[in-house]
């Protein structure tokens, strides 16, 4: 039983928990099914932008109980190896080549905080709220905590870490885990605004931006600069590229944007 939904709508692809009854919380195989949505989107080059939601009252309450009471069960191995495929979802979707947005209503927790800050563009809508529950049941935000620290910063999430405590929409949006937060009622529209924003760019420029960001966090000094040089030269160079400069200066649409 898929506890998933994908639907097309051209090039946008929209993803949704869809777990409503356990508030889209995850256990093995639905972290096994996003990591197989996740890797045939990756595989799709007719798909430009992903944006992830999820169905119900809330966009994800994190681990399912009865997965954690499962776990508490198991050996340390069993254990790593339950870890292990949380974080290959996470950077499955953290490495997609298109652009994703985080389309959130409602409670975000634990894991969900992971997929929101794994995602690149993260939009609420002012009811929803994020909380990294962990501590309150003895554990810790391990595998999530990469890209939680990278979307919050460190002394941020010493806090909400350690106290647990809910962090409401526009809180959220202070502290850079979202980047906007509207009211309920308009967050499909004002998504749906960024998706039309994201399309209008080059979708090889845009795999290459999430490329250029990841080696930006691996290296430094010279490296960086030269990898940084050669990574602009080479997009001059591309048929892409060369096609977007030639529209901006004959005054048309370019190619990947079709017919106006």
């Amino acid at each position: 039983m898929s506890h998933t939904r994908l639907e097309r709508d051209g090039p946008l692809a929209v993803l949704t928990l869809d777990r409503p009854e356990r508030h889209n919380a995850f256990d093995d195989a639905l972290v096994a099914e996003l990591t197989g949505r996740f890797e045939a989107l990756a595989a799709d080059r007719g798909v430009r932008c992903l944006v992830l939601t999820g169905a119900g009252r809330s966009f994800s309450a994190g681990a399912d109980l009865a997965w954690m009471r499962r776990a508490a069960d198991h050996g340390f191995e069993e254990n790593v190896e339950d870890a292990r495929r949380l974080e290959r979802m996470l950077r499955t979707l953290d490495e997609l080549p298109m652009p994703t947005v985080a389309m959130v209503d409602g409670a975000a927790i634990g894991g969900g905080v992971g997929l929101v800050c794994a995602c690149d563009l993260a939009v609420a809508s002012d009811r929803a709220f994020f909380q990294l529950s962990e501590v309150r049941l003895g554990l810790l935000p391990a595998v999530i905590a990469p890209f939680v620290v990278r979307a919050m910063g460190e002394r941020a999430a010493r806090r909400y870490m350690l106290t647990a405590e809910r962090i409401g929409a526009e809180e959220a949006r202070r502290l850079g885990l979202v980047h906007e937060v509207v009211e309920a009622g308009a967050l499909e529209r004002r998504v749906r605004a960024l998706v039309a924003e994201i399309l209008a760019g080059g979708p090889e420029a845009q795999a290459e931006v999430k490329r250029l960001l990841r080696t930006i966090r691996r290296l430094d000094g010279s490296l960086l600069a030269e990898a940084t040089a050669r990574a602009i030269a080479e997009r001059r160079a591309s048929a892409e590229g060369r096609e977007g400069i030639a529209a901006f200066l004959e005054k048309r649409r370019p190619a990947w944007r079709g017919e106006a």
